[in-house]
């Protein structure tokens, strides 16, 4: 192995490539001045590491190399300064473009760069990867609002089934301007922050990465067959989605993801939003939405199965829901989560009848939401739903209500409410048991109410301190 100055190195990650490149020693300039891109070009290829010491590094134009083997950049205090976007030479969307979909590459890395944004109009997708396997990028972080219009920060797709890839702690919190306030106006709405789009399909590791408001999602994943996993990290205020997902397979563990402002006059702003896939599971998550502008978690009617577990969700004031489950979304598990509503909106609502069953374990539902517009915290029309260990506390004003059941057989069990009005309501489902159950009212006539149309209710071994209307 040889060094651009001709010395062999020791180091455990120079012995990974053939030839280890100083760019520096090779001619470029590190004082961000002159654009690096041509000393990049000259010396980018199959199994080369490209060290980059401490200092800032120009770049008026795209870096594009494709179907490569085993090609690294790695940073040591180095600032990469985009140009403008006025002054980008050739296409003004990319400072790295490393393998396409019809040209991937494979064993990409490219690590320990961060990236200034802060002059006007250069923002600009820093790296667009598209391996079969061996991705790895790391410790990416970009400073200032992406404000040119452009594509977002980061593209990332892995093409080979079986391949793998990791993205960790890509950083872009300061967000984008909407398409309307930037340069180029030839995108919709304005940029993502991370795409994965739909040549992805192995699986993609997105571990500690922090994203701000983006207005057309903030981590966004479109892929059909791909396998994408969250885990920790930081997603925030962006357009349709902070974490969107789709793709064969999906987890999101231990993130956090906020609605606090809406930068971007968006829609909707859903802190996670499942759009399709075979199985998603969400451990650990928190999503807190003091200012909520869409439902905190929504499971589209393509996604075949979803477990949310281990969760705190937060509410405020504005009449969004918190767990949103399509009327076509296959059978999903809620199981040890807190729901804090504070606004006249459901906790949980469960549209559709025959998509597969809803279990509720172990759910935990406060804050102070009004039944104004939704008066029940859960609200479910589906067959064969379970509802075991909750505890629904829901004092808020104007007739707030517990549950409210419209489908066939069902079990509610173990469970305590404490409501304004009636905590629980059969209207028109059949085939309901309730089971060891507390349901007291603040204010309301009754503990349960059976609507007139409603079929069979089996009762065992509950406590309604205020009786039961049954207008059977």
């Amino acid at each position: 192995m040889v060094s651009i100055a001709g010395v062999a190195s020791a180091h455990s990650l120079e012995d990974h490539y053939a030839t280890v490149v100083d760019v520096v020693d090779a001619g470029a300039d590190d004082e961000g001045e002159e654009s690096v891109t041509p000393v990049l070009q000259e010396h980018a290829g199959d199994d080369t590491l490209l060290k980059f010491p401490s200092g800032r590094y120009y770049m008026d134009e795209q870096l594009r190399v494709t179907g490569f083997e085993n090609l690294g950049f790695v940073g040591d205090g180095a600032t990469l300064v985009p140009a403008s976007y006025h002054e980008f030479d050739g296409p003004q969307y990319r400072l790295f473009r490393l393998g396409t979909s019809d040209r991937p590459g494979r064993d990409l890395r490219f690590e320990n760069f961060d990236v200034d944004q802060t002059a006007s109009d250069t923002g600009i997708r820093v790296i667009s990867a598209e391996v079969e396997d061996g991705l790895s990028v790391r410790r990416v972080t970009i400073h200032g609002v992406h404000d040119s219009g452009t594509w977002g920060p980061g593209l990332f797709n892995v093409l080979d089934p079986d391949g793998s890839g990791l993205v960790y702690c890509f950083r872009a919190t300061d967000g984008a301007l909407h398409v309307d306030d930037a340069p180029n106006d030839g995108m919709w709405r304005g940029p993502t922050g991370i795409s994965v789009n739909q040549h992805h399909r192995g699986t993609l590791v997105f571990r500690n990465c922090s994203l701000g408001g983006f207005p057309d999602n903030g981590l966004y994943v479109s892929s059909e067959t791909g396998r994408v996993d969250v885990e920790r990290g930081w997603y925030q205020n962006s357009g349709t989605a902070s974490i969107r997902l789709s793709g064969r397979r999906g987890t999101i563990t231990d993130a956090v993801a906020v609605v606090n402002a809406d930068p971007h006059g968006s829609v909707g702003q859903h802190p996670i939003r499942l759009d399709g896939g075979d199985r998603f599971e969400l451990d650990g998550v928190t999503v807190d939405a003091p200012q909520p502008n869409g439902d905190a978690i929504k499971i589209m009617n393509a996604v075949d199965e979803t477990t949310i577990s281990n969760a705190e969700i937060t509410v405020g004031e504005a009449p969004n829901n918190g767990i949103m489950i399509g009327a076509g979304a296959g059978p999903t598990t809620i199981e040890d989560v807190d729901v804090e509503v504070n606004g006249s909106a459901n906790a949980v609502r469960i549209l559709g009848q025959d998509a597969g069953a809803v279990e509720l374990d172990d759910v935990r539902i406060t804050g102070d939401a009004p039944g104004t517009r939704l008066r029940h915290a859960i609200y479910c029309e589906r067959n064969e739903s379970r509802f075991t260990d909750l505890d629904v506390h829901q004092p808020g004003d104007d007739k707030r209500r517990g549950l409210e059941l419209r489908g066939e057989d069902y079990l509610v069990a173990d469970s305590e409410f404490e409501t304004t009005h009636v905590p629980i309501v059969i209207n028109g489902a059949d085939g309901v048991r309730i089971e060891n159950c507390t349901a007291r009212t603040i204010e309301g006539p009754h503990s349960l109410r059976i609507i007139s149309d409603s079929g069979s209710v089996s009762l065992a071994d509950n406590d309604f301190p205020a009786g039961v209307r049954d207008d059977r």
